[in-house]
């Protein structure tokens, strides 16, 4: 879902205080010492985006190749399998992020891969008491359940699912709810409904909902399976022609490499600054603990929230510092803003690259809480009222962006790079 891009003025009044945690002795960035080559920086944002964008591509060919064992052979084994492969999937994507603001070429794309919320009525059966969006045309019209769609006096021939079905039904009517492909849509497919509210468990789709013949659950198992197929296949699609752009040849490489290095530090700062805040801080932690909502979970069939933001917040890290560990351990990196900071301006660089540490210590915490505490704690939890321990979680992580956006801003005055959020393309 797009922030609005406002300036870091109206952003900062999101949060109240400001996070003063010591930094983990342990936190990676802390002992990394930073390039200084302005000429360079274009090639190291390339090459970091190059690398996470195809690793995003190949954790989800490794999605679909799970994806078809469960549809080959269904079994409570093999939807694990898929599952495990979804959470894996989301680790270089959710770092692939901090590319999305400054660049409208990505921020356009965006949409097909990681819209949320979703009416989950669009795609499938719901529970009795689903509650969708008031005035949606869309939240009711079970595409699996359906070969053909009636609405407004209109059929749409939907015996087919195929990638191109999906992709003319994303966003149907105008609706952002309409979330019909991406990684959402696969998720829903693959956990179901969380019908747990902010107690504890996930969804808990059965695998018999993509058996065939006299096993199958729920009805229309072969739409089902034919619906997650498709739109594992259309991810894989989309990931391939963003990875493309970033190749050489491609427009977004071309784009980099003609860029002036002083924009492209513009770019870096004003895509870390509407992530940290408006869209991580704000539409993804602070909206949901307010409303205290699962409905605002990021990730919230899965209860894998936690490592979504923290990935995040370590991928905004990443560009910053010029460097990140592809999936395969391998590292790529380069001359980097922090570079130039530290030479410009060492105090403010060394109040933000402390402030990043925190930021991904805070979001860590909430990792930690989720997998590790006794008993777990997710992220819908924690939004439950009147949990206080939960919410002291995810307000410290929503400080710790509000003075990593802070920080930012003040680094950007001291090295005169433009932090309005009035860029030009």
């Amino acid at each position: 879902m797009p922030a609005p891009k406002m300036i870091f003025a109206v952003l900062l009044s999101l949060a109240t205080s400001v996070a003063s945690a010591a930094v983990p002795s342990n936190t990676e960035a802390s002992n990394t010492k930073p390039s200084t080559s302005e000429q360079s920086i274009n090639d190291t944002y390339i090459q970091l985006a190059a690398a996470v964008y195809e690793d995003s591509l190949i954790a989800a060919r490794e999605l679909q190749s799970s994806v078809g064992t469960l549809l080959k052979k269904p079994s409570e084994k093999s939807l694990a399998k898929a599952r495990a492969a979804w959470r894996k999937a989301r680790v270089p994507y959710q770092q692939s992020e901090t590319f999305r603001f400054a660049n409208p070429e990505i921020d356009e794309w965006e949409g097909k891969l990681n819209s949320w919320p979703l009416d989950e009525g669009l795609i499938d059966y719901v529970a009795d008491d689903y509650f969708h969006e008031m005035g949606n045309l869309g939240a009711q019209l079970n595409i699996i359940a359906n070969p053909v769609l009636k609405i407004g006096g209109q059929e749409i021939d939907a015996r087919n699912i195929t990638p191109e079905l999906i992709e003319s039904l994303h966003e149907f009517a105008g609706s952002e709810s309409n979330v019909a492909s991406g990684y959402h849509a696969i998720e829903f497919l693959l956990w179901g409904q969380d019908l747990n509210g902010t107690a504890a468990g996930a969804g808990e789709r059965p695998y018999t909902d993509f058996a065939v013949g006299e096993n199958c659950t729920h009805g229309h198992c072969q739409r089902r399976r034919d619906y997650l197929q498709a739109a594992t296949t259309l991810l894989v699609k989309d990931l391939e022609d963003m990875s493309a752009r970033w190749q050489k040849g491609g427009d977004l490489h071309a784009k980099y490499i003609n860029l002036s290095p002083e924009q492209v530090m513009t770019n870096i700062v004003f895509s870390i600054g509407s992530l940290s805040l408006g869209e991580l801080a704000g539409e993804r932690m602070k909206v949901a603990l307010e409303a205290n909502s699962t409905e605002d979970e990021h990730d919230c069939f899965s209860d894998n929230t936690h490592y979504s933001h923290y990935y995040n917040t370590l991928g905004m890290q990443n560009l910053f510092m010029g460097q990140y560990q592809r999936i395969n351990g391998d590292r790529v990196g380069g001359p980097s803003l922090a570079g130039i900071a530290k030479a410009k301006a060492p105090q403010a660089f060394e109040r933000l690259r402390l402030a990043m540490n925190d930021s991904v210590a805070k979001t860590n915490a909430l990792v930690q809480a989720a997998e590790f505490s006794q008993p777990p704690m997710k992220f819908d939890q924690m939004i439950a009222e009147g949990n206080s321990r939960g919410k002291a979680l995810i307000v410290d992580a929503v400080n710790a962006l509000v003075e990593q956006t802070a920080a930012l801003e003040a680094l950007a005055k001291e090295i005169d790079v433009d932090h309005s959020g009035a860029l030009a393309f």
